[in-house]
């Protein structure tokens, strides 16, 4: 190949640009008409009464804790094998990151693993929707149910996925999404907040906001601050975007599950990989494809695979391994071995909709190539 194929990129054609361009010529480019839209149209797809689209994944992260009640001195459970906004968020409320190992078939939290770790500090649980596979949520929702805990689910991968025929988006107290380039749809940076909890929402709206709380009773300026928060709005523009992309998702996903497929059938008897495996009871939106090899081989693999042309990634590094966590919390290496073996393994290899049947053969050929030679 000529050039390099990224792991993930955005797809925009020119009915998503005729659509920006009209926000551009029209009166408002911020907070007018096109959030609202985009909010109701996202928690429609997704079932879920209320969205508040805010100005990043992590953003619709830190708002959702802070609308829990998250604050100094408590503990939310999740798991490490996730992107470091997940548990960074929680620390900017003051609250320490509990992590549970993973599930080595589906790499989510493992749900058996939970309770032990419940104590009087824990307010909630963070499950991550890993690769775009829905977690088992049967299982944490019981568990939180049991000891009155929230759950506030990661699905900065997973839109679009389903959980036993249901769409996540209305299934935990509040469910994260993200809209940067590499994800599902695009709005450049963005992110949404999906509730059934119009508490929920009304806090949520008002922590996008630097906390501003107006009230017109008092006058149409009036506006008071009772706790003082950030400026997450998301643009008009962005919006806009988001709303022509959201026409295309189930197309994207089809695509996605379509690669996904081709490289299952190219690899599943390759014995030096493992491949990612889809429960029988989840519908994975896909988000990236990460195979594991020998620990031994990884870095030699990976540094092939990106001489070769194919923008290979390691998703992620378990978040107890950083030296912020390490150093703040007490985590230490061994502490989660699922995740430490998953990670030692892993690489991601490109996987989105725009990718050509050519790029996707490309890829799965160096891959047989390089495992012959290594």
């Amino acid at each position: 190949m000529k050039k390099i194929i990224p792991y993930g990129h955005q797809w925009i054609d020119s009915s998503d640009i005729k659509e920006v361009v009209k926000v551009l010529k029209s009166d408002w480019l911020t907070q007018g008409p096109k959030i609202e839209e985009f909010e109701k149209a996202v928690a429609k797809y997704c079932g879920a009464k209320y969205g508040v689209a805010v100005s990043s994944g992590t953003a619709a992260l830190y708002s959702a804790y802070k609308a829990a009640g998250i604050k100094p001195g408590d503990e939310v459970i999740t798991t490490p094998l996730t992107f470091a906004a997940t548990a960074n968020t929680i620390v900017f409320c003051g609250a320490k990151p509990v992590f549970v190992d993973i599930d080595p078939d589906s790499l989510n939290i493992n749900p058996e693993l939970i309770e032990r770790l419940i104590t009087k500090k824990t307010k909630a649980i963070a499950s991550v929707d890993f690769a775009g596979h829905p977690c088992n949520y049967d299982k944490i929702l019981k568990i939180a149910k049991k000891h009155k805990l929230l759950v506030i689910e990661d699905a900065s991968h997973a839109l679009g996925a389903k959980y036993k025929n249901r769409k996540i988006g209305g299934i935990a107290d509040m469910t994260i999404l993200s809209f940067h380039p590499v994800k599902h749809i695009a709005t450049g940076e963005g992110g949404m907040v999906l509730t059934n909890n119009k508490n929920f929402y009304e806090k949520l709206k008002t922590l996008r906001n630097h906390g501003i709380i107006r009230n017109p009773k008092k006058s149409k300026w009036y506006y008071e601050i009772k706790e003082p928060s950030f400026n997450y709005r998301i643009t008009d523009i962005q919006c806009a975007l988001g709303l022509s992309q959201l026409k295309k998702i189930d197309k994207f996903l089809k695509i996605r599950r379509n690669i996904a497929e081709k490289y299952n059938k190219a690899f599943k008897d390759i014995k030096e990989i493992i491949i990612p495996k889809e429960k029988k009871y989840v519908k994975s939106a896909w988000h990236i494809y990460p195979i594991q090899v020998k620990a031994s081989d990884r870095k030699k693999i990976f540094e092939k695979l990106q001489k070769t042309g194919i923008g290979c990634q390691v998703h992620y590094m378990p978040l107890h391994l950083h030296p912020f966590y390490k150093n703040k919390f007490g985590y230490k290496k061994e502490d989660f071995p699922e995740a430490e073996k998953y990670y030692e393994r892993a690489i991601t290899i490109p996987l989105f909709p725009k990718m050509t049947d050519k790029e996707v053969q490309f890829v799965i050929n160096s891959v047989k190539k390089i495992l012959d030679k290594k």
